[in-house]
């Protein structure tokens, strides 16, 4: 469990079990119900061991949840494709790397708070947007604030190194994660496909994309 889940279960927890200790059946009732939402809050911070695939070329799931969207899409004028996973509020809220490499740029951006399904809640919602340089050429990933989640957390700053699946984040209760990779991403998931952050594989990247990055000093 990340620190986060101390931070909001264990004041519940501490109210529900002092009035547990009263033994007067109104005490009892709101003490049990606080009780099970320390216990939900716990679990909905938990973080999970995952296995990260060592393929060479593999970009893996940046969060836990459905796939919604698999398209066609421009960044900043350069073909590729961006992939948008939906995190229902029983998923693992935890954020990681896609891909090793430098965050060259982490931009925050207040918005809106629409339901993080909706299309249009990859550009006006609440988020956190990470540019990473990688071998494959720039990947950039956004942590997107849903209805219910209020806030996305950044555990990372500009310049740092991060590995494949490493932990960057989370965002609370209810989100949505973005994902855009480069031209020449060979797409390992649909719509409708349940992927694991760190774990599933979301895309491999071709052998050529990364002698030609190499070349042009990328």
């Amino acid at each position: 469990m990340v620190r986060e889940g101390y931070w909001f279960g264990l004041p519940p927890l501490a109210v529900g079990l002092a009035l547990l200790a009263l033994r007067s059946p109104a005490a009892t009732l709101v003490g049990v119900l606080l009780v099970f939402l320390a216990l939900f809050i716990f679990y909905f911070f938990r973080n999970p061991v995952r296995g990260i695939p060592m393929e060479p070329g593999v970009v893996v799931s940046p969060a836990d949840g459905r796939v919604v969207v698999v398209k066609s899409e421009e960044n900043a004028g350069r073909p590729g494709k961006r992939v948008s996973i939906f995190l229902a509020i029983w998923n693992v809220h935890v954020n990681r790397a896609p891909a090793a490499g430098t965050i060259t740029r982490l931009e925050y951006k207040p918005g809106k708070f629409m339901a993080a399904w909706v299309e249009s809640a990859s550009l006006d919602n609440e988020q956190n947007v990470f540019t990473l340089a990688s071998e494959y050429g720039e990947i950039v990933f956004k942590q997107i604030a849903g209805w219910v989640a209020r806030r996305v957390v950044s555990w990372k700053k500009t310049g740092d190194t991060v590995g494949r699946g490493e932990l960057v984040g989370l965002v609370r209760f209810g989100s949505r994660v973005d994902l855009w990779l480069p031209e020449g991403a060979e797409m390992a998931v649909k719509v409708g496909d349940h992927v694991k952050g760190g774990s599933s594989v979301i895309a491999r990247m071709k052998t050529s994309q990364k002698n030609e990055n190499s070349r042009s000093g990328a």
